[in-house]
């Protein structure tokens, strides 16, 4: 299932939170149009295909081993534990080859139904632009189209105080799989647990 041009109310259904990921945003050339389902589906290319079955693989191998008792073959656990995570390590080696710095962003936020980042040149509003999201937990990366909802601007002082006039770009999804939108789900609610443990901690501190 792919997520289409969806209502406001249903894109707000879904959280986002606040932190850097690597995402390439690259606008379509005069000739190229937002391609169909169909079209879509065809050229997503065969790595990030492979990522996306790897996340859902490796949400169905936690619960599994979530269901080990503390009597069970501890030493099992251990070693599958250690292959996922050489898998996890080769996979995120092999995925950070599609990053092009030619395109290369960091978002301010980002959930599952949208995205937020900072610019130093602004992008039209309504046009389409072609993002490939890279995820740290689980490893993944989601090639996927968007829609340049807002284009607005803020002051930015750089190294050498002077202000400099950067954009902040908001897309929304306009062409994404259905397990990509799940992956999303799984990467911001990750991130949210990690926020709220270290705050625990920081008030247990305090």
């Amino acid at each position: 299932m792919l997520i289409n041009n969806e209502s406001d109310m249903e894109q707000d259904e879904y959280f986002s939170v606040h932190t850097g990921l690597t995402i390439n945003v690259e606008p379509l050339a005069s000739d190229e149009y937002l391609p169909d389902e169909q079209t879509f589906i065809q050229e997503i290319p065969p790595l990030f295909r492979v990522a996306s079955e790897c996340g859902g693989l490796e949400e169905s191998a936690e619960r599994t081993l979530k269901g080990f008792g503390k009597e069970d073959n501890k030493a099992l656990l251990t070693y599958l534990a250690a292959q996922n995570s050489k898998i996890n390590l080769l996979l995120s080696f092999v995925l950070s080859q599609q990053d092009n710095p030619n395109f290369r962003y960091i978002t301010d936020s980002f959930g599952a139904s949208q995205l937020t980042f900072v610019s130093n040149s602004p992008f039209t509003v309504g046009t389409s632009v072609r993002v490939k999201l890279f995820l740290e937990q689980p490893p993944a990366a989601i090639y996927c189209y968007a829609n340049v909802a807002a284009c607005g601007t803020k002051a930015h002082e750089d190294d050498s105080d002077e202000k400099q006039t950067k954009y902040t770009i908001t897309l929304r999804y306009n062409r994404l799989q259905e397990d990509d939108r799940d992956l999303l789900i799984r990467a911001a609610l990750h991130i949210q647990q990690k926020l709220l443990r270290v705050r625990a901690q920081q008030r247990t501190e305090s």
